[in-house]
């Protein structure tokens, strides 16, 4: 099928998430080694946004937060500073051991020392996410929405989340909204659920334009056939991917693009960076070539944020890997989850190689 865009929309970009913070020591150091850290606002659904909204494009938030909290308020005041408009239910936090935001404990990583996140979602106030709270046919209906963007995360967080996700996908299909669907598999989350997340997940990408994930995603979240078994190396990974995409599209009918990321970790400062789409049968490939890494968290969400920006744009499909790459690639530049491109032209320099400085 091919990817139709609403143009009666007032926000190009929607995405729902549970939001939290993100602590990192400074100069690289291994967490437990640390005297001092780097709070951000954190999820990856607005990594994912940023890209966008930084270039422009309305985008628009669907979030929990903590009545009174001042995470909550650093929350809000960092999404605002990165030109989205949020909306969502205060909550009450209860007693101290109510309601809180979830914090992200995560080193960078340096040289041959990988890096290693922790993250202590007790308390989550996104584990509450319901559409009760929000008005889907005046956000979908009036005001429009051209690309809803969901994530596995988000689906399989709490029963609620995944009925959340559902119905907002619902609400986006009868209005004539894109979908994206970002799998996002996570054991932990999973664990004991299978059954039931596999429902929701299944359903979701039924009715969803575009579907990103890996091969494991596929396969555990929608029951994907995988690659056949071969070698290890570059092109069979390629053509193994290619494969059980064409076997998706056959389950998935509705769905006109499937992508996902090429990674090889050669030192966590030094990274092979690649990526892959596949529009209507078509692929479109960049091998992977080596990128300089600050910190690799968020590189995944920043391809997939070029990539919408790309539909978003009515550019041809050859270009959408390329600029995903390179909003990948920018994103790992950066002590942020999120790239923050300057415009286009930064972008695609990035794509070109060209680190040239510009007066």
């Amino acid at each position: 099928m091919s990817l139709k865009l609403r143009e009666d929309a007032k926000y190009s970009l929607l995405v729902a998430t549970s939001m939290g913070v993100r602590l990192t020591p400074i100069d690289h150091l291994p967490f437990h080694s640390a005297d001092l850290l780097r709070i951000q606002a954190t999820s990856a659904e607005t990594n994912v946004a940023s890209v966008v909204s930084y270039l422009g494009l309305p985008t628009k938030v669907l979030t929990n937060f903590v009545k009174g909290s001042p995470v909550a308020r650093l929350i809000k005041d960092n999404l605002l500073a990165r030109h989205m408009e949020v909306e969502g239910p205060e909550v009450e936090q209860g007693d101290p051991w109510g309601y809180r935001h979830q914090f992200n404990l995560a080193d960078s990583g340096f040289g041959n020392r990988g890096p290693r996140v922790q993250n202590d979602r007790a308390g989550e106030v996104g584990r509450l996410l319901n559409v009760k709270d929000f008005d889907l046919e005046r956000i979908f209906g009036d005001e429009g929405v051209k690309i809803l963007h969901l994530s596995g995360l988000i689906g399989a967080l709490s029963p609620d989340t995944g009925t959340f996700c559902l119905e907002l996908a619902r609400a986006a299909k009868k209005h004539g909204t894109a979908i994206s669907f970002d799998l996002n598999h996570r054991a932990s989350f999973w664990n004991g659920r299978d059954e039931e997340l596999r429902e929701i997940f299944t359903e979701i990408a039924s009715v969803s334009d575009i579907l990103i994930g890996n091969e494991e995603d596929f396969q555990l979240c929608l029951g994907v056939e995988g690659p056949e078994a071969g070698g290890e190396g570059l092109t069979e990974k390629i053509d193994g991917f290619k494969g059980m995409i064409k076997r998706a599209g056959e389950m998935f009918p509705n769905t006109s693009v499937f992508a996902t990321t090429l990674r090889e970790v050669e030192t966590a400062n030094l990274h092979q960076w690649g990526g892959i789409i596949g529009v209507n049968g078509e692929f479109h490939v960049v091998e992977p070539k080596p990128i300089v890494v600050n910190d690799r968290i968020g590189g995944g969400d920043g391809f997939v944020g070029g990539m919408l920006y790309s539909v978003l744009k009515g550019w041809e499909p050859a270009k959408w890997p390329q600029f995903g790459w390179a909003t990948g690639a920018l994103a790992a530049t950066m002590y942020t989850d999120y790239g923050q491109p300057a415009d286009e032209e930064q972008v695609w320099s990035i794509w070109e190689g060209n680190a040239r400085v510009r007066r």
